[in-house]
């Protein structure tokens, strides 16, 4: 029997199975689809379906630099201790890998997965069957300069180019590449500490701003100021509130006194060339992810239909 496209979509759909598995299937089970799903279930790749369903918050993020490009990825699991897994961490590891030669989170899940027949995605749900857990390759981006190097950092690395924290700087520049790794390194840590929204205040989002403006001059009216003062006050709260949160205007934790943008000016006048940062990505791990809390008892009592 010919094994189409279309059968192959509906098994993926109804098991979560790759692609290469679900065709895989079809032909043992000769285009049976009862028979396919069970094939799938006795080789444990069926339960990936069922297990995508839950919460994955937990997980790694890790970094893979290579002189002027640069990637970092984030990668779910549902508990902590599987991030501790090395076969999980080494998929973490490739994944970033991978991430340098790819655009875009897209073209990352469609690569085709090392010393494999199947991509990204497929090794995703592959790697679910084989672990136990949901896991979500989340978010990836990558950086790149012409002239330069763009430098990663880890905060509280779990194991070598992962942890909870990552981050990458991209600086063009013609200068030495000890300078720039230096200089670099430290922006990062920097970033790590301080999560910028933004790397200049023309980047910052309108609606962010929109938003912060509104809650101070809600808060000054609260004081029982007028709406025009209100205003007033408001704009040098705002001022201070962008120092606060633009990377180029905030204040160095190294040394508690300079601006980034300072510190920038004197690493370009030590290294006789110009430096310029050009972007930055920082990614902490499962920020923005609604994760549902349960009690310990109300969980037991769900399970047992009470």
């Amino acid at each position: 029997m010919t094994i189409t496209a279309e059968m192959v979509k509906t098994l993926r759909v109804s098991t979560g199975a790759g692609m290469m598995d679900c065709k895989k299937a079809l032909d043992e089970s000769k285009g049976d689809m009862d028979a396919a799903i069970d094939w799938l279930r006795k080789k444990g790749l069926a339960a990936a379906a069922k297990k995508a369903t839950r919460v994955a918050s937990e997980g790694l993020v890790a970094v893979n630099t290579k002189a002027t490009i640069g990637a970092v990825v984030e990668v779910n699991s549902e508990t902590d201790f599987v991030s501790r897994n090395a076969d999980f961490q080494n998929f973490v590891r490739q994944c970033a890998e991978l991430g340098l030669g790819a655009k875009d989170l897209d073209a990352l899940l469609a690569t085709n997965y090392p010393d494999t027949p199947h991509s990204t995605a497929e090794e995703v749900t592959a790697q679910i069957a084989r672990i136990g857990e949901n896991l979500s390759l989340r978010r990836m981006q990558r950086l790149e300069v012409e002239e330069g190097a763009v430098i990663s950092y880890i905060h509280n690395a779990a194991s070598a180019g992962m942890g909870k924290i990552g981050v990458l700087v991209a600086l063009t520049s013609g200068a030495d590449s000890g300078a720039l790794q230096n200089l670099g390194k430290q922006l990062a840590m920097h970033i790590a500490a301080t999560a910028p929204a933004s790397l200049n205040a023309d980047d910052l989002d309108p609606d962010f701003v929109a938003r912060e403006r509104q809650v101070l001059v809600d808060q000054a009216m609260q004081e029982g100021k007028p709406q025009d003062i209100a205003e007033k006050m408001v704009e040098g709260r705002m001022k201070k509130f962008i120092k606060e949160v633009v990377l180029m205007e905030q204040i160095f934790v190294m040394d508690g006194e300079s601006t980034i943008s300072d510190v920038i000016s004197k690493a370009s006048t030590e290294a006789d060339k110009p430096i310029t940062l050009t972007a930055f990505v920082r990614f902490k791990l499962g920020e923005g992810i609604d994760k549902e809390e349960k009690d310990f008892a109300a969980e037991v009592a769900e399970q047992l239909g009470s």
